[in-house]
């Protein structure tokens, strides 16, 4: 076992934003003047409360919606809304009812997309297409399954909603813009597997660092298969010990726990370009030092409940993951992949659409698109007119 002492601060190098900040960065547009935008608050079918944006271009009453969300990001401002807006879409940015990533429930994400579907419905919107972008691709893709083919009578851990009695308003397509294979498996994928004591972030078996110059980059095929198969060894085992202290927990009229996660941005295409490879920064995710990003705070799966780790990240337990739900889909489904993005790799892209059994479905590549296209607005541009067009030969959008 070895103790790593390396930057401990939690402040990324060299001055970079934070993957977190970054993406809201990117994710924020300004309001053009021909478009209108409305704070709406939508209520979901047990009750919960959450928010959603509105924009429509002014003076036009659109026939045809777009909803997107992230179920742990505020994609209010996304950077899509407005041009979909002028467009001719009526374009709606979701937030799930969550206040931190620690609480999400992706079954309860279900009911607020579904809130969101009918009010789209409730004005006018003849079809509606949900966008799964990053992270969103799991529960968009769960909704629609369960829209179409009901299974799911409650979460993970025992608790409501039962989706087979919810009112879930199919939509008329799905399109995935830079998702990945669901916040379960991409979490696996990026877990650090040399971690040997969850309570310690420092303690690690060198043999299992992909940091560790004796490791590589590049990586053997002998090592890498450890690593994967240790990786999800990792989740396993968090998703058993949370099972089981959920169960002494609830004994002693407890409900829940929280608990940290430690060291989980270690995906070794973040270090090696020859393992699927893309046009992606190599070292880069958030910032230009991944082994920095694998120690912040404010990593992706840091902070949990047992309730939530169980819906949302357990590879065993999650009912979000987007391969299986596909499966269950019949619309007309897009998958969009920008071959510069830093942390969705192109087999998540191939994967999903190789899970699509509608018979109308398309992989498109776009050049040197990077996650949330930071300063490339040509290829933003690009990609939203692809997605219009796609859905206008579908006479599921508005044509230009």
């Amino acid at each position: 076992m070895r103790h790593d002492k390396g930057d401990q601060t939690g402040a990324p190098r060299n001055g970079a934003k934070t993957s977190l900040e970054a993406a809201g960065t990117a994710l924020k547009a300004p309001l053009p003047d021909d478009v209108e935008r409305d704070l709406l608050a939508l209520r979901s079918e047990d009750g919960a409360w959450h928010s959603a944006t509105l924009y429509r271009r002014r003076d036009h009453t659109p026939r045809e919606g777009i909803v997107i969300m992230h179920p742990a990001a505020d994609f209010m401002q996304h950077y899509s809304l407005a041009p979909f807006a002028q467009m001719g879409f009526a374009a709606m940015g979701v937030c799930a009812r969550f206040p931190s990533e620690s609480t999400v429930i992706m079954e309860q994400c279900v009911l607020d997309i579904a809130s969101s579907v009918a009010h789209l419905r409730e004005i006018g919107c003849e079809h509606v297409t949900l966008i799964g972008n990053s992270g969103g691709g799991g529960p968009m893709a769960f909704y629609q399954a369960e829209a179409e083919h009901p299974t799911v009578t409650q979460t993970p851990a025992g608790d409501p909603p039962d989706l087979t009695a919810a009112s879930l308003p199919a939509a008329d397509a799905l399109v995935f813009l830079n998702a990945h294979d669901g916040r379960a498996q991409v979490l696996t994928d990026y877990i650090d597997p040399s971690v040997v004591d969850e309570s310690d972030p420092v303690a690690t078996d060198p043999g299992l660092d992909m940091f560790d110059p004796a490791n590589g980059p590049p990586y053997s095929d002998e090592f890498i298969a450890r690593y994967r198969a240790a990786q999800i060894d990792r989740n396993n085992r968090i998703t058993a010990w949370a099972q089981e202290r959920l169960r002494e927990l609830e004994s002693l009229g407890i409900r829940d726990q929280g608990f940290v996660v430690h060291r989980t941005m270690a995906a070794l295409e973040m270090l090696d370009q020859s393992i699927d490879p893309s046009d992606r920064k190599i070292g880069w995710y958030g910032g230009p030092d991944v082994g920095a990003q694998n120690q912040m705070p404010s990593s992706m799966g840091r902070f949990n409940s047992l309730r939530s780790w169980l819906s949302q990240f357990g590879l065993t337990t999650s009912n979000a993951l987007p391969r299986p739900c596909l499966a269950r889909v019949s619309v007309p489904v897009l998958v969009i992949q920008g071959t510069a993005s830093e942390g969705v790799f192109p087999r998540y892209a191939r994967g999903l659409f190789d899970a699509v059994t509608s018979a109308d479905k398309e992989l498109h590549w776009v050049a040197g698109a990077t996650h949330f296209y930071v300063g490339q607005p040509e290829l933003q541009q690009q990609t939203l007119e692809f997605i219009r067009d796609w859905l206008a030969d579908r006479e599921l959008g508005p044509r230009e």
